[in-house]
């Protein structure tokens, strides 16, 4: 069947079942499934940007979640997904149980998976991923947001946590109040930039504990210069 065709009854079918969601589920309890309508509305949007409306190149279609392979978030090395090094692509996270915690998209999935493990350790287990040859956001977009509806129900890193999954780590949020008063009493940029790099330099050593418990032997440097700003985020390797 031609792409286009097979397209527009994908399309037509989407549009059947949420028109039913909608009727015969969402007015029962919209709290529940008001986040699924938006979703499904958005990914609609996004495939109606595609040049040539809402007809997509078979390199660009979207593939269902289910159909890709679980690959272990940490090796028995000890090391992350090398085959995704600086490849684009679309990745799904999920945790011990194979419970589906964040999507998201990226123009280099190893780095970002890196960031994602020292700012949520504990709940990365298990990825999926589909890389893209062109990178195009609407495409990008298109697969995050499908991905989010087969789910069912959104991710915690897409909604309730999405701060705790997306920010950079900012360590001013975990200090003790015996840093806290340091840095208070500090005068001149110098020396609060001194203590912001003291309370960096700690939650740094908890979170790569945290990664040694998890069997980590992989690289993981965090920016200097961010350290003095009371930020924590990876150095991408050049």
């Amino acid at each position: 069947m031609p792409t286009q065709w097979a397209l527009y009854l994908n399309f037509r079918t989407g549009l059947v079942w949420f028109c039913h969601l909608f009727c015969s589920q969402a007015l029962k309890d919209p709290d529940r499934y008001l986040n699924r309508i938006l979703s499904w509305f958005r990914l609609v949007l996004v495939a109606i940007s595609f040049k040539g409306g809402l007809l997509m190149s078979t390199e660009t279609d979207v593939f269902a979640l289910a159909t890709l392979n679980f690959i272990p978030y940490i090796s028995e090395d000890g090391l992350l997904p090398l085959q995704f090094t600086k490849m684009v692509g679309v990745y799904a996270i999920f945790d011990a149980n194979q419970t589906l915690q964040y999507v998201g998209y990226s123009r280099d999935v190893s780095i970002s998976l890196k960031q994602h493990l020292v700012r949520c350790p504990e709940l990365c287990h298990w990825v999926k991923v589909k890389t893209i040859g062109q990178p195009r956001r609407a495409v990008l977009e298109g697969i995050q947001a499908a991905w989010i509806v087969e789910n069912g129900d959104r991710p915690p890193g897409n909604s309730t946590h999405s701060e705790q999954w997306i920010d950079t780590i900012d360590v001013t949020t975990q200090m003790t109040p015996e840093e806290q008063t340091h840095y208070t009493s500090a005068t001149g940029d110098v020396e609060q930039a001194n203590a912001l790099k003291q309370v960096a330099r700690r939650v740094e050593a908890e979170i790569m504990a945290a990664l040694n418990l998890r069997g980590v032997k992989d690289s993981i440097r965090f920016d200097p210069k961010l350290k003095e700003k009371g930020l924590l985020s990876i150095k991408p390797a050049k």
